[in-house]
């Protein structure tokens, strides 16, 4: 691993962090015994707009029990469980954090899923997979910690079919100038490597890509975490959330990553790509 990846990976990782999710949900009186997807739901999808925003986006795309699917960045492996649990999908789930992927494994054992999702540590500048593998490729707010993304789209082209997709929902570089640290991903620059919507796009389509949905969810995403403030300030943190991941910076990576929004700093992009047959 270089040091670039160490540097991503120690910024994700948290002591003890399975221990305080499982102390959590105990607290908020779920059943480990008897756990269900949604009781994850406040953990489990590191990424803006959490499931609602995963089930929008994947309602789009006519996912059937016949599709293997890869999450690209999967974190703690909200989004392939959901995925799973909702379509009948075969997923696996790819990220550079060990400790993410060990978690992930266990929720999903917890839950039965074991037979329909699984994870691995991996790069994914090199992924451990054979060529042509995969139905979909699905990633959402991964590729802002990785500085190739010529590199990375080429490999994602790579294991995915001739015909099949890739969707990307990312947060990239807007116009309102360089981002104010520290963020979810990173606490300073030089771990942070986002694109313009611009440029995300003419990659896309040199690594052979063709384009079949482009949307821009800025203002969705804004409107999300408005919403999430207004709450917070109402009740206060919840006991089961995604500060848990970020630790004691999370109260100034929250209102960073409202003010890089609002600033126009971060631009929010939905795609859907294709590899052509």
């Amino acid at each position: 691993m270089s040091l670039i990846e160490k540097n991503v990976e120690t910024h994700y990782a948290r002591h003890g962090l399975e221990l305080s999710i499982l102390t959590a949900l105990e607290e908020t009186g779920v059943d480990l015994d008897h756990l269900k997807i949604l009781d994850l739901a406040p953990i489990d999808e590191f990424h803006i707009g959490g499931r609602r925003f995963t089930l929008e986006l994947a309602r789009q795309l006519g996912l059937n029990e016949t599709m293997q699917i890869l999450d690209v960045g999967c974190g703690l492996g909200g989004a392939a469980r959901c995925l799973a649990v909702e379509f009948g999908c075969k997923v696996t789930g790819i990220d550079l954090s060990e400790e993410y992927c060990r978690i992930a494994s266990m929720f999903t054992q917890k839950l039965g899923l074991d037979s329909h999702v699984s994870y691995y540590q991996a790069n994914a500048l090199d992924m451990p997979f054979e060529d042509g593998t995969y139905d979909l490729l699905w990633t959402q707010h991964a590729s802002m910690n990785i500085a190739d993304k010529s590199e990375l789209y080429a490999e994602m082209w790579r294991v995915l079919k001739p015909g099949g997709r890739l969707v990307i929902y990312d947060a990239l570089a807007g116009d309102g100038g360089p981002i104010h640290f520290p963020v979810p991903w990173a606490r300073e620059a030089n771990i942070s490597h986002l694109i313009r919507p611009q440029q995300l796009r003419i990659i896309l389509e040199e690594t052979g890509f063709e384009i079949l949905s482009w949307q821009d969810t800025t203002e969705k995403g804004r409107s999300w975490f408005r919403r999430m403030a207004e709450k917070v300030t109402r009740q206060g943190l919840p006991r089961l959330g995604i500060h848990l991941l970020l630790g004691a910076d999370f109260k100034v990576m929250a209102q960073n990553q409202v003010r890089n929004l609002e600033e126009n700093r971060i631009a929010l992009i939905e795609t859907i790509v294709r590899r052509p047959l």
